[in-house]
């Protein structure tokens, strides 16, 4: 049997990206330090043919859409939330092949030829503490279980073949470690750059415990093909650009890594973390390199936010549909970093459902701050009529839930030291049962359509009409004329008006 280790490539997917115009092609030599200042704010993604002394390549901001992202998986952006959710629920399995199949060890450095610092690496921001090799999909096993755990997290470059890996947050590779460190073992990892964004979906999911390559699999909607790693046992994807391998000793958490610009938008603080081990590189012959664009000052351009908001998406859908009969739409801004304000929209069929909602969320895995609920009349993408439910359908005093003491993800630089945070829920729904009244309708223009052609008297006398009903009875176009009829009815005290502003003769 063939297997495909083509369809899924990175490269693959940037000509096809750049054919759509979708990503910029830079041909002109461009050195390392020039690199993130093309990338900041960059609407597209950039593909540099030419960088640095070595003339390597590398690509940038690849995930930075949500359009980008939808294309990858071959669907339209509003279908990318319910697609993945749909494939997520279903894991594919993956199919290993031996080394001399594999694409990512076509060339292979060993020993002295590993080199970090001869990898295309760049300073992302200008108070970063090195080099971050930013887009690496991370691989290791949980001896409790032996399946493989796949995460998304940098590298701190500090030499030629060690680097700072931030375990600070909750994660299941912190645990891992922990537990290998706890037994004073070293801990095998490796490291994917250049790989599919269905692969980074799938390593920041939240789902319930499977070997993460069969959700991989299930994210790309294909097995995926593996391959074991030259200096350890570790399986990793056979076609990624590069496998950056190697371990982390039991010495714990005692090597100052950072500050580095967050995907929150701020600088993290300088942390006290492990340190990597390099013990090989394996690579295509013709790997090009990767490197995502992370937190400043243009939030919903950066790949971070993007797979974030996808993510959190996922886990509060995921929590919705078992709280609220028929939730519609959810969008996670990525502007506010992916994760901290979420807008819902659903057909309310029982009282308090929106409140369920807003429960569901604040319950969820996703560890959102502030939860938006809207009626399904409102475009959750459309931040004009987001800002209009919220003017128009909130009262502080009735429609404002807040919570505190919930789970709260560390690097919010509003917790101040706090190891909890407050969630607040905003109810921006019409009173349940009334969006069929006349002040809860959205006004629209007047749609005109012929009926049988009458005069005003004759329509009033079939019942009470609206002024658009009255020129589409009498086919006006102008409808003055109508205003003149209904003024004589007015004099000779025929006509009056129902509650809800129609005509009717007495």
């Amino acid at each position: 049997m063939t297997i495909d280790t083509e369809s899924f490539r990175f490269r693959s997917l940037v000509k096809r990206l750049a054919a759509n115009g979708e990503v910029e092609i830079v041909h002109e030599p461009t050195s390392l330090s020039k690199i993130a200042g093309c990338l900041e704010g960059n609407p597209c993604g950039a593909w540099f043919r030419n960088v640095g002394p070595d003339c390597q390549e590398l690509a940038g901001n690849i995930m930075g859409s949500r359009r980008r992202l939808a294309m990858s998986i071959g669907v339209e952006e509003n279908q990318l939330l319910r697609e993945i959710s749909k494939r997520l629920s279903t894991p594919i399995e993956p199919v290993e092949i031996g080394s001399a199949d594999a694409p990512v060890q076509q060339v292979v450095k060993l020993e002295n030829a590993a080199d970090l610092t001869e990898l295309p690496v760049h300073l992302q921001h200008g108070d970063d503490g090195a080099p971050y090799i930013s887009a690496t999909l991370d691989f290791s096993t949980d001896p409790k279980n032996n399946r493989t755990n796949v995460g998304m997290r940098r590298l701190m470059l500090r030499g030629r073949k060690q680097a700072g890996i931030d375990l600070n947050a909750p994660s299941d590779l912190r645990v891992i470690y922990g537990g290998a460190q706890c037994e004073g073992n070293r801990m095998p990892v490796a490291f994917a750059v250049g790989f599919h964004p269905a692969d980074a979906i799938a390593a920041l999911a939240m789902t319930p415990a499977v070997d993460e390559l069969s959700l991989m699999g299930a994210a790309r909607d294909a097995p995926v093909p593996v391959v074991k790693c030259i200096t350890n046992n570790l399986r990793v994807p056979a076609d990624a650009e590069y496998i950056i391998e190697g371990f982390l000793n039991a010495d714990g958490w005692v090597e100052a890594e950072g500050p580095f610009g967050e995907y929150v938008g701020y600088y993290g603080r300088l942390k006290q973390n492990p340190v990597f081990h390099l013990t090989a590189i394996t690579q295509r012959t013709d790997a090009l390199f990767q490197t995502a664009t992370i937190g400043g000052r243009n939030m919903a351009k950066t790949d971070t936010a993007q797979l974030c908001a996808l993510r959190t998406e996922q886990a509060i859908w995921s929590a919705l549909e078992s709280a609220v009969r028929e939730p519609v739409a959810i969008y996670c801004p990525p502007a506010t970093g992916g994760m901290y304000n979420v807008r819902i929209s659903l057909n309310q069929r029982m009282p308090g459902e929106a409140r369920n909602a807003i429960a569901a969320a604040f319950g969820s895995t996703a560890d959102t701050k502030h939860v938006f609920v809207v009626d399904s009349d409102i475009d959750v993408f459309n931040d004009e009529q987001m800002e209009w439910a919220f003017a128009t359908r909130f009262q502080s005093e009735r429609d404002l839930v807040v919570g505190d003491n919930f789970r709260a993800v560390p690097l919010d630089p509003s917790l101040q030291g706090e190891t909890t945070g407050s969630k607040a829920g905003f109810d921006l729904t019409r009173p349940f049962g009334q969006a069929n009244n006349q002040e809860w309708k959205i006004p629209d223009p007047p749609d005109f359509q012929q009926t049988q052609l009458c005069s005003v008297e004759e329509a009033l006398n079939e019942g009470p009409k609206y002024f658009r009903e009255l020129m589409n009875a009498t086919r006006s176009d102008d409808g003055r004329e109508i205003v003149r009829e209904l003024g004589n009815f007015y004099d000779n005290g025929r006509l009056t008006r129902m509650g809800d502003g129609r005509y009717i003769l007495d």
